[in-house]
């Protein structure tokens, strides 16, 4: 099982409008099926061209090690060698801050991941689960 391209492409339409809504600086969202493959991405006029691998870094981290962004942000914390290492070996694509966000079905099967980043990582977390919400499906964080 896997993201579709229609609940991608809802998500990240939902995920930009929420940070307009709340006044957000310009933001870029990546969905990334299980397997970590681009599913959608949008960036908004404004965003920085190094923010699609950073959204992407955000989904792909939590894909990759298995775990959410403050779970990857505690180990980093606790053992810096083990996440630069893993940050080497995944070619930069983790990042361990809030922003990337497991998607997950009703049923809590693994459906991909969604990164966003242009603002505060809190608030590029915000407008992802709004996007995650608006497609009917399930965010997981690490905060619930």
């Amino acid at each position: 099982m896997t993201i579709s391209l229609e609940q991608a492409q809802t998500i990240a339409a939902a995920a930009l409008a929420h940070g307009t809504e709340q006044g957000f600086n310009p933001l870029t969202v990546a969905v990334l099926d299980p397997g970590g493959a681009i599913v959608a991405l949008a960036r908004q006029d404004g965003s920085g061209f190094l923010r699609p691998d950073l959204a992407v870094a955000k989904a792909s981290g939590v894909l990759a090690l298995g775990m959410t962004n403050r779970a990857i942000a505690a180990r980093a914390a606790d053992s810096p060698e083990f996440f630069t290492s893993v940050a080497n070996l995944a070619g930069g694509k983790i990042l361990s801050v809030p922003g990337g966000v497991f998607v997950k079905d009703a049923a809590g099967t693994l459906l991909g991941a969604v990164g966003v980043t242009g603002d505060a990582s809190l608030n590029d977390e915000a407008a992802a689960l709004a996007g995650i919400e608006a497609a009917g499906l399930v965010a997981v964080t690490g905060a619930e």
